[in-house]
């Protein structure tokens, strides 16, 4: 049999996009009809097959399409975390080479790490004092490292980019001028945290329909029937993919569904999906007709970190009238349905009416920042049921892109400076910057009841270390802080004063609050509040508060990586 590489004319070892070249060129050769572009290719390429079969098993061969395997996403994730360590070095190694070889330029560095200490000094919240610490301990390369990954880039291409698209489709929400001035009349005392997020593009709306769930299954469940009923369209936005039972039951509904007529787009994070992302999970998508956008593929620009920018929105749009935020991904875990971390609690929301339609422009937004391409008829996907409902819902995002006024953690500093009689805050990750260690503090010292619930059992240990690190001050200043002993609390809920309350995707970390991209829904005078408020105190059951005394008793080598991480902890 005659060699497939020397008949593709092509080097043993090729790329996969070197084999599909030589192979479509073959093809035009041959076959002018068996063309990329021609409805007829599958069969031209029948033909080609048959007089060519020599070639074919070039293109068959996993051992030469490594993008098939089911290790993809781990040599990817691989690959970026080795060119990052790279870099690091390389900065090291660079600062070394200046000392010694160019004393009077390292001296002059030194001065500029010196000039840039006392500018980050300015403004020390916590992260730029964890960078401040970073260039005192390595002058030189620490500098480096903070102009390539420390800054904001507030201005950067990128971040430009997405707020235009943001802004381009944020102008179809319109706020209702009565449904503004009803909130205003009857929500006098949290009407400025509404007032807040409708000044930064984000409308409230009344004649809304609220269930809160309390559990991750419940959510799920819900959602899976659902989507059963959809006739129109199917928007389904996450930050985690993983293959098992949720996901299977989910994609064999969706099947189903383009299989009557139904649109279906799916939007996933590339690291939360970097295990099942591979050429075999996409080609299975299209070929069962469900649109595939991923957010900003790991392995691009990693010199800028911009890879630490993900998606972390968790929704679900069905025919523009049901809307679902949460804490819950789609994996098994958030189900119950396997264990990893004893009881995985998680919370969400149900929405249906009129402000679903928040939640189908955001959806719209992240999917054109991923497909600039994309034009979307804005009516086609407009709510079209009336709901009379008493309340106010206000679903609003965030995301490094509205850095240094990111409306997430707006949102949550102005419910726990506004909070009168109680704030109970539910959070995986207790990991505050000072401005809201100080908020949270000044509310316990004024009167207000401040509990948060954090989980007993965490998913990462050097993030629970810096969440047992916050806990001496807050305390001491009154704060009540409890562990869930079940297992481990991925719910995000703030609520306040029987009278508001946020559910949605945001932890009370540094990621959440500047690189990730957040959702959720700040509630109002609403059965669904209270619901909060309740799961909150029973749940409250289950957990073991912490005292001060045991607290203070910590081992010296905790208190001494709990010390250290609490450092570095706005970058973890």
């Amino acid at each position: 049999m005659n060699d497939p590489y020397k008949v593709l004319g092509i080097e043993r070892g090729a790329t996969e996009e070197e084999i599909k070249k030589a192979y479509r060129s073959l093809s035009r050769r041959y076959h002018p009809d068996a063309n990329i572009n021609n409805p007829n290719k599958a069969q031209a390429e029948e033909k080609f097959k048959e007089n060519f079969s020599v070639a074919v098993p070039i293109m068959e061969d996993d051992s030469v399409n490594i993008i098939k395997s089911k290790y993809y996403g781990i040599i990817r994730g691989v690959t970026v975390g080795i060119a990052f360590l790279l870099q690091i070095i390389t900065m090291v190694l660079l600062a070394v080479y200046l000392f010694r070889g160019f004393f009077i330029i390292y001296l002059l560095m030194e001065l500029l790490s010196v000039l840039t200490v006392f500018a980050l000094v300015n403004n020390a919240e916590s992260y730029k004092m964890s960078w401040i610490i970073i260039i005192l301990v390595l002058p030189v390369a620490g500098l480096f490292l903070y102009f390539m990954w420390g800054r904001k880039r507030r201005n950067s291409k990128e971040n430009k980019r997405i707020y235009e698209i943001e802004s381009e489709i944020f102008d179809h929400m319109v706020q209702n001028t009565e449904v503004a001035e009803d909130i205003q009349k009857q929500h006098p005392n949290k009407v400025q945290i509404s007032r807040y997020l409708r000044k930064k593009g984000f409308p409230i709306y009344n004649n809304t329909q609220v269930t809160y769930y309390e559990i991750g299954e419940d959510i799920i469940q819900a959602m899976i029937e659902d989507l059963k009923k959809a006739q129109k369209f199917i928007f389904l936005e996450y930050f985690i993919v993983s293959d098992g039972r949720v996901w299977k039951e989910i994609l064999e509904i969706l099947t189903q569904k383009v299989q009557e007529g139904v649109e279906v787009k799916l939007l996933f994070d590339d690291f939360g999906t970097l295990i099942i992302n591979n050429h075999a999970f996409r080609k299975d998508l299209e070929s069962r007709g469900i649109e595939l956008r991923i957010f900003n593929p790991i392995h691009k620009n990693v010199a800028r970190l911009s890879f630490n920018y993900r998606n972390h929105q968790k929704i679900t749009v069905i025919d523009g009238n049901i809307g679902y935020t949460g804490g819950i991904n789609l994996a098994d875990e958030y189900a119950n349905y396997i264990v990893r971390f004893g009881h995985w609690k998680d919370t969400g929301l149900r929405l249906y009416g009129e402000g679903v339609w928040s939640f189908t422009c955001i959806f719209m937004a992240m999917w054109k920042a991923t497909d600039s391409e994309s034009v979307f008829e804005y009516d086609k996907y407009r709510p079209n049921v009336k709901v009379k409902e008493d309340g106010y819902v206000q679903p609003f995002a965030g995301g490094p892109h509205r850095n240094p006024s990111n409306p997430t953690e707006g949102a949550y500093t102005r419910m726990i400076n506004k909070a009168r009689d109680y704030i109970y805050i539910t959070t995986p990750y207790l990991v505050l910057d000072q401005s809201m260690r100080d908020d949270l503090i000044s509310a316990a010292q004024s009167g207000v009841d401040v509990r948060i619930i954090v989980p007993g059992i965490p998913d990462k240990w050097y993030v629970y270390m810096v969440n047992v690190s916050n806990y001496g001050k807050l305390i001491e200043s009154g704060v009540r802080i409890f562990e869930y002993k079940p297992g481990f609390i991925h719910a995000k809920n703030v609520v306040s004063d029987d009278e508001c309350a946020i559910c949605g995707t945001i932890n009370t970390d540094y990621r959440s609050f500047y690189l990730h991209y957040e959702c959720g829904v700040f509630l109002s005078e609403m059965g669904a509040v209270y619901d909060m408020k309740n799961d909150f105190l029973s749940t409250m059951e289950k957990c073991e508060e912490i005292q001060l005394d045991k607290w203070n008793k910590r081992p010296w080598y905790q208190r001494l990586i709990q010390f250290v991480l609490k450092i570095i902890s706005p970058m973890l």
